[in-house]
């Protein structure tokens, strides 16, 4: 009996939507990655990507624990000498929960061109509403 190895062609994407109202953000972010990668598939293997699309809706209403709102920023740079902007994760999460989100999947994915792939099928919506809906997403519970 030979091993079952999966193609790229042959791969059917399903998306799902998980609700983040309410729950951690990195509990979040880690079964967004699950899902994206493909690793709750039986026919899961490292090198094709297998994942599924994932929106995640109500990212406003994720929450930090402990002192991660005060203590925890979020860096970038603009490229010039003496660029480097930080913004703390409650001015973050107030102006684009989105991207403290993304931020939190992405460092879940590993850096790739998969995990590149892997990303451009993460969708996250600042409210419970989304414009995915003739996808017919399944609700994802953990």
């Amino acid at each position: 009996m030979s091993t079952y190895m999966p193609k790229a062609g042959e791969i059917s994407r399903k998306w799902y939507v998980i609700d983040a109202a309410g729950k951690s953000l990195g509990r979040v972010a880690a079964e967004a990655a699950v899902l994206l990668r493909g690793k709750h598939r039986p026919e899961f293997v490292p090198h094709v990507d297998c994942g599924d699309n994932v929106i995640i809706i109500n990212a406003e209403s994720v929450v930090l624990t402990g002192s991660k709102l005060e203590n925890k920023y979020y860096y970038r740079h603009t490229g010039y000498i003496g660029g480097l902007k930080a913004v703390k994760y409650r001015t973050l999460m107030a102006t684009r929960p989105e991207l403290a989100m993304e931020l939190a999947v992405k460092g879940m994915i590993p850096d790739t061109t998969i995990g590149r792939k892997a990303m451009t099928r993460l969708h996250v919506v600042k409210g419970a509403e989304h414009p995915h809906a003739a996808q017919k997403p399944e609700v994802w519970a953990f």
